[in-house]
């Protein structure tokens, strides 16, 4: 027997019977019988927004798949560049789309130089490049004046390439802008991770050489951050793509949206915590400020995932991979005993409080060198395919341009007073 729920108005007596769908039930249903009435959820933590195949949470089993792919599997076996094919295409390449793929990329990776000359360079000299990343992808709307004609596949598919190829030069140049040093060019004949990582750290020497473990974690991170279903920031870009703006636009909404402390600055705040507490001595006694409400716990529940977090645990194998590089984090002792401690407090667990994929990720990034302001542009970087993928999704449902209700909780209508009378 199919699934069904039923509602009754108790004002009228009228009832309807709604069958519930991959686990919804279509708001259109219930105005049947309710016209007038809307739905009430701040958050829209119990609303979905849009139908979408490209990624799936189950965050009370700890699940996270990209079009059916466990990442773990993802993680271990794949490249970020086999992984953004697959969140766009549906399927994971072969060797020869791979391939392609690979070379369209790399041969895009350059930015038009009045983008640096007189774009970047107009930035304030301490500018954070988050703030530079997100103004820099809106002005590539305006150097790609087709990315607007968003009805043409051939088009769209230039704009996807353009965005993916080039948020690492971006994001180079903006840290490097920052800091006072001189824009670095893309290296064609290195791979997508070691190009970005010889974009922000060479110096002088004719070809920066990536040590290739660092450059393998930084890609399995990026594998991580591709997706996650409807993010704040996802979101943010499927609400522009509805009104039909062009992708760089839409881009830039998503990166605002990843620059706000809630989303995309949450491994800072562990590094910051993780300071505060300055040893591992200090661990039980911050764990009993948590507990009394005169401090927080970085890093760890989520919003979906009421489990150990997929993406934690993958992050926490292989920064003993990147430390054996870079020497150890100091702040990893400390990381690691909270974590012990919190995950034995029932306190924790009954509140289904367990590491995140930020309680690891700042770690590995401060320790292979990126500074605490890079953080969230290090997330944008890989966030990029997720958010075209949902942009060509939403465009090739022929999505409704978003507009939700509100209650109004305003003043009744009021009669006008004049001036002189007020």
């Amino acid at each position: 027997m199919a699934e069904s729920i039923t509602i009754i108005d108790n004002r009228t007596g009228s009832q309807l019977e709604i069958p519930i769908r991959q686990g919804g039930v279509p708001a259109s249903e219930w105005q049947k019988v309710l016209p007038g009435i809307v739905f009430y959820d701040p958050g829209l933590t119990a609303t979905a927004t849009c139908e979408s195949a490209i990624s799936f949470v189950d965050g009370e089993n700890g699940v996270l798949c990209y079009r059916g792919y466990p990442i773990e599997e993802l993680a271990e076996r794949s490249s970020y560049l086999e992984v953004s094919y697959l969140l766009l295409h549906g399927e994971l390449p072969t060797t020869e789309q791979l391939d392609l793929w690979s070379h369209e990329i790399t041969y895009h990776t350059f930015i038009h130089e009045n983008v640096r000359k007189r774009f970047l360079e107009g930035f304030h000299y301490d500018a954070h490049p988050m703030g530079i990343l997100v103004s820099a992808m809106a002005a590539l709307s305006t150097f790609y004046r087709e990315a607007k004609d968003i009805d043409d596949p051939g088009s769209r598919w230039r704009q996807i390439i353009r965005v993916i190829a080039k948020t690492p030069t971006l994001a180079a140049a903006a840290h490097r802008f920052s800091v006072g040093m001189p824009f670095v060019y893309p290296d064609n004949s290195l791979d997508f991770c070691s190009n970005f990582l010889s974009m922000m750290w060479k110096v002088a020497e004719p070809r920066f050489d990536v040590n290739p473990a660092l450059a393998r974690a930084l890609d399995v991170l990026f594998i991580l951050h591709a997706d996650h279903e409807q993010a704040c920031s996802t979101t943010a870009m499927r609400i522009l793509g509805s009104s039909h703006a062009d992708p760089y636009s839409c881009c830039a909404a998503a990166c605002a949206a990843l620059y706000g402390p809630r989303h995309g600055g949450a491994n800072e705040a562990v590094i910051r915590m993780l300071g505060e507490i300055g040893s591992t001595e200090n661990v039980p006694a911050f764990i009993n400020s948590v507990k009394g409400g005169h401090a927080l716990l970085q890093g760890f529940g989520h919003r979906i995932y009421k489990s150990y977090d997929p993406r934690a645990k993958i992050i926490k194998r292989i920064a003993d991979e990147v430390f054996a590089v870079t020497g150890k984090n100091p702040l990893l002792d400390i990381a690691l005993k909270l974590e012990e401690v919190a995950l034995q407090d029932e306190y924790f667990t009954s509140r289904k409080l367990y590491p995140n994929v930020d309680f690891y990720s700042g770690l590995i990034y401060q320790a292979m060198g990126f500074p605490l302001e890079m953080f969230p542009v290090l997330f944008a970087i890989p966030r990029t395919s997720g958010w075209l993928a949902h942009w060509q999704e939403l465009l090739e449902q022929d999505a409704k341009i978003v507009r939700p209700r509100q209650l109004f909780i305003g003043a009744a209508q009021r009669e006008y007073v004049p001036l002189e009378n007020r």
